[in-house]
């Protein structure tokens, strides 16, 4: 029986990978390795971390190329992972954001019920808590007022998930992910993105004149979330569900800062900003119904 993991040459898809092999699972990737960020980086961390994976190169929007690998290798069970991923990109490219996260998603969610997929997991997203939920965040606040294009996709992904459960009794669960970082991370992030400049000696921008926070979790800890979804589907009537997955500790982001910068023996020169359109000022994990559905913490 196999398991296929989209987006398995990206940061949590590759560790994804890595840890269904580890548990002797049998499994499949595919990812497009597009250019949002360097493909190269995306090369080497499957060189790293999953070496002995099957990985195909292919888009989410290949309906044909999806098809065939659906019908070559007959998964069992899907964790999808591929997105276009980074909110502050999605004001200046929204197209690629209705590709990859709707029109892609759509196509998976087709594949997954006419190839008799069992469960579907996929990657939701802790932006979609917008303006309209209070810290700490939980699954049953409303997710209406997104604050940005990638935040929306997200939110639409879990109504298409409903629906398709709803409709066809496809398995599904989304996962909202809270600001993942661990090692073979992605550099457009605040962990890698600070840890540079402290390096190089470069200004840091600090958006919010410093009032921000975030919900960090690291990478082990929301890849033992996805499986422990992936073993868990749901058995309610429309079968599907939504869960957090987050440290529920939120750290302030100049405070993150000057860690790196006293790790690194190097001072921080931070320079002050205003608010960026599409952010949030504050992001705080409920993860009670994660814990209490496949023993999260």
């Amino acid at each position: 029986m196999t398991i296929l993991v989209t987006g398995a040459a990206g940061f949590i898809g590759a560790y994804t990978c890595r840890a269904l092999a580890a548990r002797g699972e049998s499994v499949v990737g595919l990812d497009n390795y597009n250019s949002y960020y360097d493909p190269q980086l995306k090369r080497d961390r499957v060189a790293a971390l999953c070496p002995g994976i099957d990985i195909r190169t292919l888009d989410l929007t290949d309906r044909d190329g999806l098809a065939a690998l659906f019908d070559q290798i007959r998964p069992t069970r899907v964790v999808h992972l591929a997105a276009q991923a980074g909110v502050r990109y999605s004001l200046e490219n929204p197209s690629a954001y209705v590709d990859s996260n709707l029109v892609g998603f759509v196509n998976m969610l087709e594949l997954c019920r006419h190839r008799g997929v069992q469960h579907l997991v996929y990657a939701s997203s802790s932006s979609v808590y917008g303006d309209s939920a209070t810290p700490p965040f939980s699954e049953d606040q409303r997710v209406d007022q997104p604050r940005s294009l990638y935040a929306a996709t997200k939110a639409a992904n879990e109504l298409m998930g409903y629906t398709y459960a709803q409709l066809y009794g496809l398995r599904a669960t989304g996962l909202r992910f809270f600001t993942v970082y661990g090692p073979w991370g992605r550099p457009d992030m605040a962990p890698l993105i600070f840890s540079r400049a402290v390096l190089a000696g470069r200004p840091i921008e600090v958006f919010n004149h410093g009032r921000m926070q975030r919900d960090f979790t690291f990478v082990d800890d929301i890849v033992a979330g996805v499986l422990g979804a992936l073993d868990t589907p749901s058995g309610e009537p429309v079968p599907h569900r939504v869960f957090n997955l987050g440290n529920h500790t939120p750290v302030e982001l100049e405070y993150f800062i000057d860690v790196i910068a006293q790790a690194a023996g190097r001072p921080a020169e931070k320079v002050y900003r205003p608010m960026q359109p599409g952010d949030m000022i504050r992001t705080m994990a409920d993860t009670q119904r994660a814990h209490a559905a496949f023993g999260f913490e």
